[in-house]
């Protein structure tokens, strides 16, 4: 096979230019808060649907998070008993997307999608960081 100039050009152009990875730009702080709000809105959504205990995300959510998380649980088990009334198996949900936003250093405004056997839920999350953790101070499930 034989290369012309301008082909060996291209070639030689294609090998400096390389792609940013998925993540340039994004600084270390950034991909942190994104870590920590996928296992939290995975945990979360685990909760609801009874797989896990809400005190495991105790210290990830402020107060007011965790006992609105434990009732609509609560509720949710309700509902289930009710129309169901056996438990079904249920597969771990699985994070599709995070997106972060930075509102300062210490604060992240996060958006999450999570996808279960038979729907998609969006999760929004207020993230803020205090004495070397992450804690969420706002949660949104839809």
């Amino acid at each position: 096979m034989t290369m012309t100039v301008a082909t060996a050009r291209r070639h030689a152009d294609r090998q400096r230019t390389k792609r940013p990875a998925p993540n340039a730009g994004a600084d270390a702080s950034t991909l942190d808060v994104r870590l920590v709000a996928r296992s939290i809105a995975q945990a979360a959504v685990e909760v609801l649907a009874g797989t896990r205990p809400a005190l495991q995300l105790s210290r990830s959510l402020d107060a007011q998070c965790f006992l609105s998380l434990q009732h609509r649980a609560a509720l949710t088990r309700e509902h289930a008993a009710r129309s169901r009334g056996t438990v079904q198996v249920h597969r771990s949900p699985m994070v599709r997307s995070v997106r972060a936003c930075a509102i300062s250093d210490s604060i992240y405004e996060v958006s999450i999608v999570v996808s279960e056997e038979q729907r998609s839920r969006a999760i929004a999350m207020r993230l803020e960081h205090s004495d070397g953790t992450w804690q969420v101070t706002a949660l949104e499930i839809g």
